[in-house]
């Protein structure tokens, strides 16, 4: 399977991308270097909120932003599940067990975020904790490889 087919297969499981601001959708990005990472997260971050974006505002948006996990370089274990698991953020890990073991089909999602995230061409993972500071709580798992080809799967939820 390629990477583009596993990101296709990732958006049928997941969802494409939306702007419902609930639930989970997956984007693709060009992001042409890994430090601007972060700012393509964040756009996207916000185009998936859509209208709640504005209703509530940035700063209710933000208040629960802030990096969770990043693969590191050196590591490159590349096994997105047990990076996940390893998160010890407590609103983090809630969703990573949300994502991971209660979904319709746990064992297709699992396989889908490897095919994905774990592929050796992905040299960057980074995982953010979202949420509105309130009620919703989530993660944005963001991947990009070699390329610049960038794959951002959020998932929000209450």
């Amino acid at each position: 399977m390629t990477r583009s087919e596993a990101v296709v297969n990732l958006q049928a499981l997941y969802g494409p991308p939306s702007q419902a601001g609930f639930g989970s959708a997956v984007f693709r990005d060009r992001v042409e270097r890994a430090e601007d990472l972060e700012a393509a997260a964040l756009r996207h971050y916000r185009y998936f909120l859509g209208k709640a974006w504005e209703q509530f505002g940035e700063e209710s948006w933000m208040a629960p932003w802030k990096q969770v996990y990043q693969r590191q370089a050196a590591d490159r274990r590349n096994d997105i599940v047990t990076e996940l698991r390893s998160i010890t953020d407590p609103a983090a890990q809630s969703s990573v067990t949300v994502r991971l073991d209660v979904i319709a089909n746990p064992e297709a999602g699992r396989q889908a975020l490897s095919a994905v995230y774990d592929d050796a061409e992905v040299e960057t993972v980074v995982v953010y904790a979202l949420g509105d500071g309130a009620a919703l709580s989530g993660l944005l798992i963001a991947g990009r490889d070699r390329r610049g080809e960038t794959t951002l799967l959020f998932f929000l939820l209450d």
